[in-house]
């Protein structure tokens, strides 16, 4: 209602807008009267003219600067309401009506005040203030709604009178014209805008009322008769005038019925085409299109179908083609292997031959040299021709020798040897080319695997010269080694010691087994010495290499496998393992050896009938338990630790899966991996398989002590200064950007794998534009207000709910990775990345059924810029609700935030400050002001009305938009900043 925002306006202004709108482009041609065409006199025409004009240019700089909130473009606005150019004969005949004296009849600016002031201090509009001239001691009937009178000849006026300034006006008192409204107490007639439909009113017999605007003629008067319109407001108190839905009105005085395939909404000056004409009757008030929002959402369901059945089909085809390539690698290097040892069975055979040979060719030759000297003289020139000729004929020691040297040349390059292998030549391939196809790749990392076997095989039972051998060999590794070192070490937490004075070391290449019963402090004791022990006291001394040094320094060459089997259940093994070792081995590496670690972790633990296999999750079965564990450890195995903790490993496996776990740290040792672990229940195979031998009875126990021990004062591997080193580790890990890839592609592997979670999460969306499109409607009073309260409670919550998943369901693999020195920042972004394909879509989804359920008059282009704007602010704060809160209180807060926040934000008695703390505000100021600007003409009052009502701005639709993007990257940066603060609280 009008009453309701005027006082927040000031008096002069509003006199000004109301005078602009009203009178601002009226223009004069020819009227008519009788049965012939009288042009009215120039005289008239001129003086008219003249009186709006004066008008226009006296209010236009005022209007301009006290009502932009609700008038954008003020030239575009009045020509929608009140340019009549196409049809002035309403004014022609009121020309005639009044016999030339329309002037004396118009109101003044001092009346249009009155008006105004009157429609303010009564909130029913039924009569108005008395005034000059209708009071108690004089009522003309001129005063009764539908009427107007004339000033007298003798009195002069102009528009630009004072404020306080009303003429009398008591001369010939007469029914208002058509196409304009005459109020109750007030004698003057105001122009009806377009869009409204202001005929000369009838007596209804039965109700005694004038229809259509429902004022009762005054009692006694028996000579008084129903005139015209007697209001002008917004549409819940002057609905009467507007042109009625299923009609539209040219101009002020015609109603056409809207004809077959074309709907006219409330106030329209035109009749809409149909989207399709058999879809609108004769006087159709607006189109039925939800049909054409089922068929859209159809389609859409359809493509999005077809995206994630052909990305699945991808990443089956992929696997398809790396099993095979990995499966003839695997092939040609056990043929290889085959064939290099019957290449060695061979070379030993050649090579016996060949000492016995030589044996007999030197005996030979020995003789015959005794011979030729015992021949003459003379005859010695031609001796040492026959000697020269005679030896040329057999290779020299010297030669052959070198020739008996070349055959036991090691061949057992990766791809360094020629053989015939399956009926087909292989190509001698220096071991420093560039490998780059899949297969040659798959059959470098093969070939070494094989070659590794028949070096463990040969050296099962190490004697002496084997420790040594393996000892000499680690000479190339590339890991540096750490020595643990611990002494008085205590935690406390608070008056409680948990552990107490623990002094011991930890060596290179050594398994250090962990056990105690139950309760005893295993966990703890490797989480102080992990430095993983948070909220607790931390005493005593720790040295790494003999140095003083936060052990976290190191992070990125430590391993710790946790006691729970913390791995990513949507993903295959192989793709866990990829991940860790893309993200967490040294950037230098190349490609093919991250494959021969891959491999090799694979190999050694057992996992090679299952890599394809997805690990599972509570909901969806997929490992064993045993295999699940060993994936767990091979996380850290795959990275190439210097230092492995592992937290009761073998827990929960049965004897053959503990026994090929314990192989595969066995050989880690071998390579000087410092190998720490608690063992819960150890059996009698587990501690002779902690040694770096298997036989417990051998001696190379013993000696490997001694050997690593000589190993470890070789300056080359541990005597750098790490206090110069700005990474401690020595390792320089793939960057933020490279991270960012790998954890993009995992993220989209994952999703795709939720491809029905995404499909019911859309479905439930659609529902929900279905139900409140059909609830919500059309609704003209509030331009369209309601309908688009229930879209921001509805998307808000559905959307935010969904955003929670990102993060509150991964947050234990989070800080699994985040404490083996993987970037947090590639982490988050890399899921907000992939969340915006939702922000995308998630709005068409809604959008095709609520816009086509209540087919708005602003466009869809429009709404779907607010709703992407409104899900992006969403959905980072339902990233803050995941991270600070657990799962059921992020769910509780994600339900009542939206719907507390738009119950702030639209109700009228809250503080405008807090109002704009509240997205919802700007959301649904954002949606009205699409819609309010598609309302003008006779909607005018009611655009500014409402506006006004609400504190909104129509110039404010970017703002509301930027907003609504800033609240989404504020609430991501403290999301971000909570998942790195935080992290240790929460846990």
């Amino acid at each position: 209602m009008l009453a309701k925002w005027l006082h927040r306006i000031p008096l002069d202004s509003t006199f000004a807008l109301v005078s602009l709108i009203l009178l601002g482009r009226l223009q004069i041609t020819y009227c008519q009267a009788g049965g012939g065409r009288i042009p009215p006199s120039d005289d008239v025409l001129q003086a008219v003219q003249d009186e709006l004009a004066t008008i226009t240019d006296f209010f236009a700089n005022d209007i301009a600067n006290q009502f932009s909130s609700c008038i954008r473009d003020p030239k575009k606005d009045w020509n929608d309401a009140f340019n009549f150019s196409s049809d002035l004969g309403f004014v022609s005949n009121c020309i005639l009506q009044t016999n030339g004296d329309l002037i004396t009849r118009l109101c003044t600016k001092a009346e249009i005040k009155f008006y105004l002031n009157s429609l303010y201090s009564n909130k029913e509009i039924t009569f108005f203030n008395p005034n000059k001239n209708c009071n108690l001691t004089s009522w003309l009937p001129g005063c009764e709604p539908g009427w107007a009178c004339r000033i007298g000849q003798d009195q002069k006026t102009s528009p630009t009178d004072a404020a306080d300034h009303m003429p009398s006006r008591t001369i010939d008192c007469r029914t208002c014209c058509e196409g304009f409204f005459c109020p109750h107490s007030i004698t003057c007639m105001i122009p009806c805008p377009l869009g409204a439909y202001c005929p000369l009113s009838k007596i209804n017999g039965s109700t005694g009322v004038c229809d259509p605007y429902n004022y009762q003629l005054p009692p006694g008067s028996l000579n008084h008769t129903c005139g015209g319109a007697d209001i002008w407001a917004g549409i819940d108190k002057s609905r009467e005038i507007f042109c009625p839905a299923g009609y539209y009105c040219p101009s002020t005085i015609q109603k056409i019925s809207c004809s077959s395939g074309h709907y006219c909404r409330l106030g329209s000056t035109a009749e809409n085409r149909c989207f399709r004409k058999s879809s609108c009757k004769p006087n159709s008030g607006n189109q039925d299109i939800s049909l054409i929002g089922v068929l859209l959402i159809v389609v859409l369901s359809l493509l999005l179908l077809i995206i994630y059945n052909f990305s699945g089909q991808i990443l089956t085809n992929r696997e398809r083609r790396l099993a095979k390539s990995r499966e003839a690698a695997a092939v040609m290097a056990r043929e290889a292997a085959h064939a290099r040892e019957r290449w060695k069975a061979a070379k030993e055979i050649v090579k016996k031959q060949s000492k016995g040979l030589q044996m007999q060719l030197s005996r030979t030759f020995s003789r015959r040299k005794s011979l030729k000297q015992q021949d003459s003289l003379p005859m010695l020139g031609r001796s040492h021709e026959s000697s020269e000729t005679s030896t040329s004929n057999f290779p020299e020691p010297n030669k052959f020798s070198k020739i008996i040297h070349s055959t036991e040349v090691d061949t057992d390059g990766v791809e360094g040897y020629n053989l015939e292998v399956g009926g087909k030549k292989k190509k001698n391939v220096s071991e420093g080319k560039h490998r780059h196809t899949r297969t040659e790749i798959f059959k470098y990392a093969y070939g070494q695997l094989e070659k590794e076997k028949n070096v463990q095989q040969e050296n099962k039972d190490l004697t002496f010269s084997g420790v040594v051998t393996v000892a000499i060999d680690n000479k190339i590794r590339t890991r540096p080694l750490l020595e643990i070192s611990f002494k008085d070490l205590t935690l406390s937490l608070g008056s409680k010691r948990l552990l107490r004075s623990i002094t011991g070391k930890l060596m290179p290449g050594r398994v250090s087994a962990v056990m105690g019963p139950s309760g005893a402090g295993k966990t703890t004791f490797l989480n102080a010495l992990a430095g993983k022990a948070t909220g607790c006291n931390v005493t005593g001394m720790v040295l790494i290499n003999g140095k003083i040094a936060p052990i976290r320094s190191y992070k990125k060459i430590i391993g710790f496998v946790p006691q729970d089997d913390i791995v990513h259940g949507n993903l295959t093994v192989e793709e866990n393992l990829w991940f860790s070792a893309h993200c967490r081995l040294s950037a230098d590496t190349s490609q093919p050896d991250k494959v021969l670690v891959v491999e090799r972790v694979i190999e050694s633990l057992g996992l090679q009938a299952v890599r394809n296999s997805l690990v599972g999750t509570v909901e969806k079965r997929g490992i064993s338990g045993g295999q699940r564990k060993r994936v767990n450890v091979g996380l850290e195995m795959v990275m190439e630790p210097s230092l492995l903790i592992l937290d009761e490993p073998t827990s929960g496996l049965d004897s053959s899966s503990s026994q090929l776990l314990l192989r595969a740290l066995r050989h880690e040792a071998l390579e000087g991996v410092n190998i720490c672990m608690v063992v819960h229940q150890p059996r009698t195979s587990e501690p002779s398989s902690s040694r770096p031998g298997l036989n417990e009875q051998s001696v190379s126990g013993d000696l490997w002590g001694s050997a690593i021990c000589t190993l470890e004062q070789e300056p080359d591997h541990v005597s750098y200064d790490v206090s110069k080193l700005k990474d401690l580790s020595n390792r320089r890990t793939p960057g933020i950007l490279v991270q960012y890839k790998y954890y993009l592609g995992r993220v989209t592997k994952q999703r795709l794998r939720e491809a029905k979670a995404q499909g019911i999460d859309f479905l439930i969306l659609g529902l929900a534009g279905i139900c409140l499109g059909t609830i919500a409607g059309v609704n003209d009073e509030s331009i369209g207000a309601d309908g688009y309260t229930y879209t921001i409670i509805a998307v808000s919550l559905l959307c935010q709910i969904g955003s929670l998943k990102s993060f509150s369901l991964e947050r234990l693999q989070y800080w699994r990775e985040r404490e083996s020195g993987m970037s947090s920042l590639a982490y988050f972004l890399s899921r907000d990345t992939i969340d915006h394909v939702n922000t995308v879509i998630k709005p068409i989804v809604y959008l095709l059924m609520f816009y086509f359920f209540t087919n708005p008059r602003s466009s869809i282009a429009d709404n779907y810029v607010v709703l992407i704007a409104l899900v992006y602010c969403v959905t980072g704060i339902g990233y803050t609700f995941a991270i600070c809160f657990q799962s059921g209180s992020a769910q509780l807060w994600s339900a009542l935030f939206p719907v507390v926040l738009t119950l702030l934000a639209t109700q009228g008695s809250t503080p405008q400050l807090l109002a704009n703390l509240c997205y919802p505000k700007w959301a649904l100021e954002a949606f009205i002001i699409i819609n309010a600007e598609r309302y003008s003409g006779a909607w005018l009052i009611t655009r500014c009305g409402i506006l006004h009502k609400r504190r909104y701005d129509i110039n404010h639709w970017g703002l509301c938009i930027a907003i609504l993007f800033l609240y989404g990257v504020v609430f991501r940066i403290i999301a971000f900043i909570s998942m790195v603060l935080l992290q240790k609280k929460t846990r």
